[in-house]
């Protein structure tokens, strides 16, 4: 009975929502118009599943509107994106990526975009003996657009269908959460589908952006999220107001631990494979994920020679790792090993060093000392690189870091600074609670003379800057490899003819979760403090960029292992 052309897409083809709205299958446009007259032909004896219910039922006791879990994921999204967009990120990574990556997860998931699926969950329940449903199986609508840009932050009046069995029980399980399927949400049968999560929501700007080939690596997105310049803890306090937050909710979207690395990129991977995405656009060598340009980057937060910047692109030629083929993301290929940008270029940089110092606590030293006689008597040109020297101004930077690091996380209050209340009635009384709180806390902490938190720091990629003009010579940058180098047939070379394996033997165990175990009192003080030195920068397990140096190590080395059958932990290069 409604014949008019949908605005969007002119296409007569309509639907009926379960708020009475006409919505157009073809493109998921809702008109404003509802239908006026319902049928009433019923089955005598049968109970009235629903007539209509119209839009979005306000609460008057509490002032709260129903909502669902997957809206609230799509506020976080939306928040994550406006935060990555204001550090920098292409503006097209919110409305075009990462919006129909979340539209793609919500149809998988049969969630939106899709048919209703089998009342399973409502036979399993009993909800009811019969349906007297207007339109028994509609096509669900889109959600809420609160991915685009020119939605407000408090539009939650959209009409939006969900599975009917969620809006059977949503009354049996209002008590145990503010939103309409936070109880189902953990009810639900999710085996073959990926429920969505917090870390999660990281997984999703993570592959965004590396679908846009962003110069932002997933250690860059973790840090940023623990300096608090893209929101994730306590996320939730961003919500409007009418999304009330009890129960079961505060589980699914409280977050009291720091993201885990492992964790987001291995749920990244899964949501790949699970949205049947294509292969990613390739990583070629004018991206900024390349191997040569990370090393770059990495060396001069280290505060390593420029020099070095050539030998960890012969590393990574001679490897074959800079190839767009061994790069590129490829869902669901379980014939190549995927790749972690940063990780690769630390531990390539790692190689390097080993392969120029050896770092077996005596040979590197011995350089050093050399390196430091020849500074003595040479005037002119770049001064030769002192191991020791640099070892002793990255130790007290790293440390002072590092301890500021442990004592921001420490001091970290878990509770969000906006109060949680669930009841209008309940808000002047908690608001006074909370101000009370805080006037007590400043002035404890004025007697105490505790330091104010400092503001947030503007967020920069590099965590330690150094500057040739520094006159305390504190900065290796334009240092020269010229005292552990010699030419050979045209070719510079290292002088030292040793190299020692980290590991013989790659681990194959796939429980274990490592290629090589890690000890630190297994390997020389040189090279944990090198390990340790990236896994500051990276924020992550010294042993994740262990694993990475010794698959380099078994490339770069590959011929001369298999020459040997009976090989030492010590090789010829």
């Amino acid at each position: 009975d409604f014949n008019e052309r949908c605005a969007q897409c002119s296409e007569v083809n309509w639907g009926l929502t379960d708020g009475g709205r006409f919505y157009c299958r073809s493109c998921h446009n809702v008109a404003e118009r509802t239908r006026e007259v319902v049928n009433t032909d019923f089955i005598s004896n049968a109970r009235i599943q629903t007539i209509s219910k119209g839009l979005r039922k306000q609460e008057k006791t509490d002032g709260g509107c129903e909502w669902y879990v997957c809206e609230g994921f799509q506020l976080v999204l939306k928040k994550q994106a406006e935060a990555l967009e204001a550090l920098g990120v292409c503006p097209q990574m919110k409305d075009e990526i990462l919006c129909n990556f979340w539209r793609r997860y919500l149809q998988k998931s049969e969630q939106a975009y899709c048919n209703r699926p089998a009342g399973e969950t409502v036979k399993a329940l009993s909800v009811c003996d019969s349906s007297t449903d207007v339109d028994s199986e509609p096509e669900r609508p889109s959600l809420l657009h609160l991915l685009s840009l020119s939605e407000s932050e408090g539009d939650l009046q959209t009409d939006c269908s969900f599975a009917s069995s969620t809006s059977k029980i949503s009354e049996s399980t209002s008590m145990c959460s503010g939103s309409v399927d936070g109880s189902f949400y953990f009810m639900k049968n999710r085996k073959e589908k990926l429920r969505m999560t917090m870390p999660m929501t990281l997984s999703f700007c993570y592959m965004a952006l590396l679908w846009l080939r962003e110069p932002m690596t997933l250690s860059d997105l973790l840090r940023f999220v623990a300096e608090g310049h893209i929101p994730y803890l306590n996320v939730f306090q961003h919500f409007p107001e009418k999304m009330k937050l009890c129960g079961l909710d505060l589980k699914i979207f409280c977050v009291e631990s720091w993201p885990v690395y492992e964790e987001v990129y291995n749920k990244m991977l899964e949501l790949a494979v699970f949205l049947d995405l294509p292969r990613f656009p390739d990583i070629t060598d004018s991206c900024f994920l390349h191997p040569d340009m990370l090393c770059m980057k990495y060396l001069m937060e280290a505060n390593l020679p420029d020099e070095l910047h050539n030998w960890t692109c012969r590393v990574v030629k001679k490897i074959c790792i800079g190839e767009a083929d061994f790069l590129t993301l490829v869902p669901g290929n379980k014939t190549r090993r995927n790749v972690k940008y940063d990780v690769l270029a630390a531990a390539v940089i790692v190689v390097v060093l080993k392969i120029l110092f050896l770092l077996d606590d005596h040979y590197e030293w011995l350089l050093s000392d050399f390196a430091e006689e020849r500074n003595k008597n040479n005037k002119e040109g770049a001064p030769y690189f002192e191991f020791k020297k640099w070892y002793k101004v990255i130790k007290c930077s790293l440390d002072v870091e590092q301890k500021k690091l442990d004592e921001e996380r420490a001091k970290y209050l878990w509770r969000c600074e906006k109060p949680l209340f669930y009841s209008a009635k309940k808000k002047s009384k908690v608001l006074k609670r909370r101000q009370m709180v805080v006037n007590l806390q400043n002035q404890f902490g004025k007697l105490s003379g505790s330091v104010q938190p400092a503001e947030k720091p503007n967020p920069s990629s590099f965590q330690l800057s150094w500057f040739e003009e520094n006159t305390d010579g504190s900065c290796f940058h334009g240092h020269s490899l010229k005292g552990i180098l010699q030419e050979k047939c045209g070719l510079l070379t290292a002088m030292n003819p040793d190299y020692w394996l980290c590991t013989v033997k790659l681990c194959t165990e796939k429980l274990c979760g490592h290629l090589a175990h890690y000890r630190e009192v297994g390997f020389p003080q040189s090279y944990h403090f090198v390990l340790r030195l990236f896994s500051f920068l990276l924020r992550i397990q010294p042993s994740y960029i262990h694993d990475e140096v010794c698959v380099i190590e078994h490339k770069l080395f590959n011929k001369k292992l298999c020459k040997k059958p009976k090989y030492s932990a010590v090789i010829r290069k």
